[in-house]
């Protein structure tokens, strides 16, 4: 067949721009190709198949395959707003106890990195203890001091039976009151300290115990707050 100039030009112009440019006739591919062929099953029962996501199946797992058949990935369902608040819901409370549980590790490390043996924490409890005695005897002392400054003022006050009392003197023996109820206060609050500050440490004694003998740091409960410096002499 004798090809006209302008089919022949024509021709002739295709052959160049296939020629010149080879990527061109690439275009003319589906490019939904290179993403997969997606496939369902939708609510009837019956299996769809299509180049790009399948709306009736935005509710389900979309198994996207290769163009020779094998599974390329899966595709999850479409959440609702309700569903995507559950799921953010579920990923933040797992953050949460991925953290939780570096932070055990990590107080369970320097437990017993500050002590590797239980002559460590009985000194530490010692000097924990130490401190709050010290206060109590400061209180005990004060306590006498107060009952010492005392006597005079109620020596004093019998002159004074049936009849009005200075009110200098009752002003003394008042103040001395307060101060010594304040004192005796302050040494019940000292003398509980005592007792929390032995609980404190037998709690972190039994937990150090279990972790010298080998448990995992972080995983066991963790005890209660490590008492250092909580043994302050109450005033």
């Amino acid at each position: 067949m004798t090809l006209t100039p302008p089919t022949l030009c024509t021709a002739l112009g295709l052959l160049a721009l296939a020629t010149a440019c080879p990527w061109a006739a690439a275009q003319t591919k589906p490019a939904a190709s290179a993403a997969g062929i997606y496939t369902c099953i939708d609510d009837q029962g019956r299996r769809l198949t299509s180049d790009r996501p399948i709306p009736a199946c935005t509710h389900k797992e979309q198994r996207v395959l290769n163009r020779d058949g094998s599974l390329k990935t899966v595709k999850p369902p479409t959440l609702t707003l309700e569903e995507r608040a559950e799921q953010e819901a579920r990923d933040r409370k797992a953050a949460e106890a991925r953290a939780a549980q570096a932070d055990a590790v990590r107080r369970d490390r320097n437990l017993v990195a500050r002590f590797p043996d239980q002559a460590a924490h009985d000194k530490a409890r010692v000097a924990a203890l130490d401190t709050v005695k010290l206060a109590i005897r400061a209180s005990s002392l004060r306590l006498e001091a107060l009952g010492l400054d005392r006597k005079p003022l109620l020596d004093e006050a019998e002159f004074y039976a049936g009849k009005p009392m200075p009110a200098a003197l009752k002003g003394q023996l008042d103040a001395n009151d307060a101060s010594f109820a304040a004192q005796r206060s302050a040494m019940q609050t000292q003398e509980a300290e005592l007792v929390r500050i032995n609980k404190l440490y037998d709690a972190e004694l039994a937990h150090l115990k279990r972790l010298w003998a080998g448990a995992a740091p972080g995983s066991l409960v963790s005890p209660a707050p490590a008492p250092a410096a909580a043994s302050r002499p109450a005033r």
